[in-house]
């Protein structure tokens, strides 16, 4: 924001010069990214008045003048359009210097003397505008000093606010700063209602309450727009980057300025049926008055007559509705706007206006009546009019709730690392505007104002209380607290072992967004809704994830179109989903393998990784983790029929894998096989405690049998069968062949199986291993179908 140091002093003027002032307002959280003089250095330009005007005799575009500035009249020919009569203006005299330092000489102007220069703005380094002559009000004294009529010793201050400071949006909010910083009284305008000199009031109806809690309207008949804005005011206007339009345009503005509140004037001729507060209809347009034409979206808030939108609400206005010279009678508005509702819509439609700036940011609720009562008065004292009675519609349910806050002296002395005096804490929070209510035993019970939407919790008045205390008066401190060692429990793995582990196995770890595309969530995981940002980055990143697939594949994408031959990414982190009407944030496990298994080189082959690598690369995880979870073949909506496992662990779903689904590949335009696993981080990480078992000193007995079974049947089917009927010795089981031909009958295949025994205190003999083996057979035979291969 900018603002001028002598309008800011207006209202408080502290002992101190302009780079303390600055320097303060820094540290007190405000940065300030620069000041600059208002005008550029000149000397020796005075008010002058145009006495006479003739055309030169030889140049059709020049005009010969005669102007009053001092003693007597001299002759200066102008070339400027709206050089006139009467007309007062800055005067450089000969020997005058202009920013640049440029001189002013006598010279001849094709023929004609010319004693001197009539200036515009931007030759006195005020503005860019040089498209005429700077007019002076009609009661400019002839002969003064431009620089001391203008008042031009003054400088621009320019503040670059943090989004939670919007109460600083404004010459009100930065007074109020300054005022406590110094202790000095702050003065505002005095503010008193208009009293209504007309019966007739503008119809309004809000029809969107939670976007539009409060609105107020007042009608302003028998205006006279063709009125010049006062130079005080367009001045006020420029050195805060807002240039001068028309009185109304420019009073709204200025009150913005001064106030922070936004308003908006409307031509009344223009409004049909009175004023309508509503959401969009979707696909209604309008033209802003930039000459935009847009097209509206059903989320966005807009006011209306009882035919068509005339403004984007908070935004801009429509221009067929707006004021100009011919306009008799206004309508006025001031309005409360819910900032979630108007966040983002702006930029949406590739606007950024100072009313929008605030609006998004959150603007005093209770703010508009008193800027309805400012602007009425400053456009009375210029075009005139009739005021009627304000109306206003509020939903107070929809209003920001009032706020009180328990602050703790204690607290304040361990944040800020110092004990403040129990009076300079509650002078500080006066100043600041904030109410201390009631005291309490250990502490204060603070009202926060309207003003301060960003002061929600205590410590929120903590620094409130440091920044106004002066950060440079807090001692340097060394943090100071008693850590306990925490409760780690043996069979919970750490989640840097889960990393090590993938990094180990030649991944790398990636770290995506937590807010994704809703069109690749919708492929990935079409079942689940994904919960809407209120105000997103982009339209690309408008959700939060369901699923870490979204941001992994993404991220593949973006290394195979960078030709990247072998990926394999892991992640963890949380999806977001909703449930039973609450979001729920999950820590997820997953991950992403395409091309090659191991990279190339001289001993190995180019292999594509298949369905099981990434299995056995899982099991292994597991087995480090100490656990058992089950492949059982499942399906995914993202996942390809038939390469798609579901992971279970004591019969609970724990995660996916299988192969990315064609139609899913194909329009995310990924090429190759593309394997996916994704797992609940909190249902894997705990497992069995290890323990000591002492390593078997007799020998190991193996038996080998192939068995047919029929297609149907899973490996797991065969291992669970095995280890319950092998008994307690059997150390290890191994499938060594798979065969399928026609002579084993169509649905058919050959398991080659290899069973390991081993007792740990003494040699088993045939006897019992003959047994077991035996038992293990007629146990596929009877559960599995299953028959021997000879």
């Amino acid at each position: 924001m900018k603002f001028s140091e002598q309008w800011l002093r207006e209202w408080v003027n502290p002992s101190i010069d302009t780079q303390e002032l600055v320097d303060q307002i820094t540290m007190a959280g405000l940065e300030v990214e620069g000041f600059e003089p208002v005008a550029g250095r000149f000397s020796g330009v005075i008010v002058g008045q145009v006495a006479s005007v003739i055309p030169h005799p030889d140049a059709d575009k020049l005009r010969v003048c005669q102007v009053v500035g001092g003693d007597e009249p001299v002759q200066v020919v102008c070339g400027a359009p709206n050089v006139r009569e009467g007309l007062k203006i800055p005067f450089a005299v000969v020997g005058a210097v202009l920013p640049g330092d440029f001189k002013i000489k006598k010279a001849k102007l094709r023929g004609q003397p010319s004693h001197g220069m009539l200036c515009s703005e931007a030759e006195l380094g005020l503005s860019d505008n040089h498209d005429g002559l700077m007019e002076l009000p009609d009661d400019a004294p002839v002969g003064q000093d431009v620089a001391e009529y203008l008042g031009l010793n003054d400088v621009t201050i320019d503040v670059d606010l943090t989004p939670n400071r919007s109460d600083c949006l404004s010459i009100r909010g930065i007074a109020r700063e300054v005022g406590v910083l110094n202790s000095a009284l702050v003065s505002q305008p005095e503010i008193t209602p208009v009293a209504a000199l007309h019966s007739e009031v503008p119809a309004i109806s809000v029809q969107a309450p939670q976007g539009c809690p409060r609105y107020l309207g007042r009608i302003l008949r028998n205006v006279n727009l063709q009125a010049t804005t006062p130079l005080w005011m367009q001045e006020k206007l420029r050195r805060s980057g807002v240039r001068s339009i028309d009185p109304a345009v420019d009073v709204t503005n200025y009150v913005m300025l001064e106030q922070g509140q936004p308003m908006h004037a409307f031509d009344r001729d223009e409004i049909k049926g009175g004023i309508v507060v509503r959401m969009a209809e979707q696909g209604e347009k309008l033209v802003l008055l930039d000459g935009q034409e847009v097209i509206l979206t059903s989320d966005t808030l807009v006011i209306a007559d009882r035919e068509k939108p005339v403004a984007i609400a908070g935004v801009m206005g429509g221009e067929h509705s707006g004021v100009s010279e011919k306009t008799r009678d206004l309508i006025l508005e001031a309005a409360y706007f819910d900032p979630i509702t108007l966040a983002g819509k702006a930029r949406h439609y590739g606007l950024h206006t100072d009313a929008s700036h605030r609006f998004e940011r959150g603007v005093d609720y209770q703010l508009a009546r008193d800027a309805m009562e400012r602007a009425t008065a400053l456009l009375m004292a210029i075009v005139g009019g009739e005021p009627g009675d304000i109306v206003e519609v509020a939903s107070e349910q929809h209003l920001p709730a009032p706020r009180s806050i328990d602050l703790r002296e204690q607290r304040v002395a361990d944040v800020l690392g110092m004990h403040i005096d129990r009076t300079t804490v509650e002078e500080i929070l006066t100043r600041l505007g904030l109410h201390v209510s009631k005291l309490l035993k250990d502490g204060w019970q603070v009202t926060v104002p309207s003003f301060r939407p960003d002061i929600t919790i205590e410590v929120d008045l903590i620094e409130e209380i440091g920044r106004i205390y002066g950060y440079n008066n807090l001692p340097v401190t060394e943090p100071v607290g008693s850590l306990g060692l925490r409760n780690q429990p043996e069979a919970e793995r750490p989640l840097s072992a889960i990393q090590n582990y993938f990094v180990s196995r030649g991944y790398q770890e990636a770290v995506t967004y937590s807010f994704v595309d809703p069109k690749v969530q919708g492929l990935v995981d079409p079942e689940r809704e994904g919960i809407a940002l209120a105000n997103p980055i982009s339209a690309d990143l408008s959700v939060m994830r369901t699923t870490l697939w979204s941001g992994l594949l993404k991220t593949v994408a973006y290394n195979l179109n960078r030709q990247q031959p072998r990926i394999r990414l892991f992640e963890t982190g949380l999806r977001f989903v909703r449930e039973n009407g609450e979001i729920d944030q999950q820590p997820m496990l997953a991950g992403v393998v395409a091309g090659a298994q191991v990279p190339e080189n001289w001993a190995n082959g180019r292999r594509n990784a298949d369905f099981f690598d990434v299995k056995g690369e899982l099991e292994s995880l597991f087995s480090l983790l100490g656990i058992e979870v089950a492949f059982v073949a499942g399906q995914h909506p993202a996942l390809h029929p038939g390469q798609t496992a579901e992971l279970r662990r004591d019969g609970q779903h724990v995660g996916w894998l299988g192969t990315l689904h064609p139609q899913v590949q194909k329009k995310l335009e990924l090429n190759g096989t593309i394997l996916m696993f994704e797992l609940f981080l909190n249902s894997i990480r705990s497992g069995y405690v290890p323990n000591f078992k002492e390593i078997s000193k007799f020998p190991e007995v193996r038996r080998d049998l192939a068995i047919i079974i029929g297609d149907g049947v899973t490996f797991a089917d065969v291992e669970r069968v095995v280890k319950q009927h092998a008994g307690d010795q059997l150390t290890s089981l191994r499938a060594f062949d798979v065969y399928e031909g026609q002579n084993l009958g169509e649905g058919n295949r050959s398991l080659a199986l290899s069973l390991f025994w081993q007792h740990p205190e003494r040699t088993l003999n045939e006897e019992e291993v003959h047994s077991l083996f035996n038992g293990v057979i007629g146990a596929l035979q009877e559960e599995l179908g299953a028959t021997l291969r000879s």
